[in-house]
């Protein structure tokens, strides 16, 4: 009989139950969470297996495994788990350890994730725009009246921001080409590039998300967040290379069509955040569970929108409180935008190209 042996990567699974899975070894594998999941397919349940892999430390096995990232986490395995395990939550330290595992370069995914730095990722872009705002543009007047370009020049930023989406796109697709080595070298076959539309168009309707009963806040949050920044992105790119390509002038005017669009999808996103944050915050026992790994993005989106909404109101109002307040709205893009690939906000790259290696297309 064929001998076999587990090697157990104990750091691996301490790992996991301190960024999030604590409940990892309560669960006594009785598959209660496999049966009332409604996005658990017939053929390959989850979550029960992947638990019984992180118990066993088996790292590579499960972190390379598409269906971690099935899980949309909605809650519904853990009101019925007889053990009171939060399976979801354990799935969830998972995809964060797959983003760590992963990432390109590895080592900024930890950090990034590790709260004790915080102070030095806030301290990058505070610095490079308060080394922008001493210097100050040549040849525009800091008199008059208020405009953000007497401080930071458009072109100056669109061309910044362009540079850094160029490192972020970089990194995403490394981060990919690992993720889906690792994928292949696991056994899954689909053929994943021509996966993708489907599972494209399932992630922008939220299908899947929507099957799941035990949290439909979480659904209708998600839904607008999502559908609120596709918005802000289209136009903030079309904007972005109008102004350089010398087509658009800015400050564009409140009838703009852009500008309505734009603030018609700012007010979605940021309804559909507040909706997330005032959920978790109502639930006690939701908010004791979330971890430094959720909270990260999403008080940093809800600040992006806010002080992007105020740094208008207040250049309408021509006050002075505009310029530190879009300076916060810079600082908070910078963090949301450059560090994507080592945050929950890289979950939109990796799901979709689990859900398009696992087959999952309706």
């Amino acid at each position: 009989m064929a001998e076999f042996v587990v090697h157990p990567d104990v750091r691996f699974i301490n790992e996991v139950i301190r960024t999030g899975g604590g409940d990892l070894k309560k669960c006594y594998q009785c598959a209660t969470c496999s049966t009332v999941c409604a996005l658990s397919p017939e053929e390959s349940p989850f979550p029960r297996r992947q638990i019984l892999q992180a118990q066993w430390g088996l790292k590579e096995q499960v972190l390379s495994d598409p269906a971690i990232w099935l899980c949309h986490n909605c809650g519904d395995c853990t009101e019925r788990c007889p053990r009171g395990v939060r399976p979801g939550d354990v799935l969830g330290a998972l995809r964060q350890k797959a983003i760590e595992r992963f990432a390109w370069p590895g080592f900024v995914a930890r950090l990034i994730n590790n709260p004790k730095a915080l102070a030095v990722w806030v301290l990058i872009p505070v610095l490079l725009f308060g080394l922008q705002w001493a210097i100050g543009p040549e040849g525009v007047s800091r008199t008059g009246e208020p405009e953000f370009a007497q401080e930071y020049p458009l072109w100056l930023l669109e061309a910044l921001f362009f540079t850094l989406s160029g490192l972020v796109v970089v990194a995403f697709a490394v981060s990919m080409a690992r993720f889906i080595g690792a994928l292949r070298a696991a056994g899954a076959r689909e053929p994943i590039l021509s996966n993708l539309v489907p599972v494209i168009l399932e992630t922008l309707a939220h299908r899947r998300f929507a099957e799941c009963t035990a949290e439909r806040n979480r659904y209708r949050g998600h839904l607008l967040l999502l559908w609120g920044f596709v918005g802000l992105a289209v136009v903030g790119t079309l904007i972005g290379i109008g102004v350089m390509a010398g087509v658009v002038t800015t400050p564009l005017t409140q009838t703009n069509p852009l500008k309505i669009f734009a603030n018609l999808s700012g007010l979605a996103a940021l309804a559909g955040a507040l909706i997330l944050l005032a959920d978790r915050w109502r639930n006690p026992d939701k908010r004791a569970h979330s971890t430094y790994f959720d909270w990260y993005l999403i008080t940093v989106l809800t600040g992006v929108l806010a002080t992007g909404f105020l740094s208008q109101i207040f250049r309408e109002l021509e006050w002075a409180a505009m310029y530190p307040v879009y300076f916060v709205h810079l600082v908070l893009v910078f963090m949301l935008l450059v560090y994507a690939p080592y945050s929950k906000l890289a979950h939109l790259a990796y799901r979709t190209v689990a859900l398009a290696a696992a087959g999952r297309k309706r």
